[in-house]
């Protein structure tokens, strides 16, 4: 349980937080609000991006749908292929770029929508301007993006309504980016093909909820992050900023509370 007010006598003297996680949106605001807070930002990369490849393959494959289960079910029945989709990626921060590394051999298109301008725009991905366009654009659509206030129900029903009818939308972000009522109703109704989301809201959703059995999710319990050298990583990146801290210069990954990441 995370205590909604802060302790008597908070901060304790702290002059220094380093989180574990990238995100921060599920800690209380005054740990937020005391001294610099710097996140694992970029730790759990390469296994969400990972992840994020081995869905849009299983989804282009079907390895588990076509198994023949008898002889009358051998079949030959045609898979799909990633060559001249469009991968499409809403934020683009750690996890955004291992995954343009990992798809880029494919053969795919890649679009990208970022919060900040680009400085200058990466051979191979074409940037977009808004969510709108991206969805309209992609047979897979990756949220990558930070859990903020501005984020919050970023994918609903007037945005999935401008999906290709083909999207397979994947979230390794946070779930409240995604309005799940909304999500299911598209799939029910045929407007974007699958989904598969290691993070949901609330989580884990409650017992009964239709998202543990609808047949077009792929449902997996916020695990994308493992796999990986986390604890290395997060190790190394503590001591560097512990040795940055020392010697009085710039931490880095700071908790900006403008931008609430």
């Amino acid at each position: 349980m995370r205590p909604r007010e802060k302790p008597a006598g908070w901060p304790f003297g702290l002059r220094w937080i380093q989180t574990a996680s990238t995100g921060v949106d599920f800690f209380p605001a005054w740990l937020l609000d005391g001294p610099v807070v710097t996140v694992g930002r970029g730790i759990s990369a390469d296994p969400i991006a990972e992840y994020v490849l081995a869905a849009i393959l299983s989804f282009e494959k079907r390895i588990h749908d076509i198994r023949p289960r008898s002889r009358a079910e051998w079949k030959i029945t045609p898979l799909g292929s990633l060559s001249g989709k469009t991968i499409g990626i809403a934020g683009f921060g750690a996890i955004g770029r291992a995954v343009v590394e990992r798809v880029k051999p494919f053969g795919v298109n890649i679009r990208v929508l970022r919060r900040s301008a680009w400085p200058y725009v990466l051979p191979g991905i074409q940037p977009v301007d808004s969510i709108e366009e991206l969805v309209a654009v992609s047979d897979h659509l990756v949220l990558a993006l930070p859990a903020t206030s501005k984020t919050a129900g970023l994918i609903n029903a007037d945005v999935l309504a401008r999906s290709k009818t083909s999207l397979h939308l994947i979230n390794v972000a946070r779930g409240r980016i995604v309005d799940q009522r909304a999500l299911l109703q598209a799939l029910d109704d045929g407007r974007i093909a699958g989904a598969t989301l290691d993070v949901t809201d609330p989580e884990p959703p409650p017992e009964g909820d239709p998202i543990y059995h609808h047949p077009k999710v792929v449902l997996t319990p916020h695990v994308s992050w493992t796999g990986g050298e986390d604890a290395k990583r997060l190790a190394d990146k503590t001591l560097v900023n512990l040795d940055a801290y020392a010697h009085g210069v710039a931490l880095a990954d700071v908790f900006d509370k403008n931008l609430e990441y």
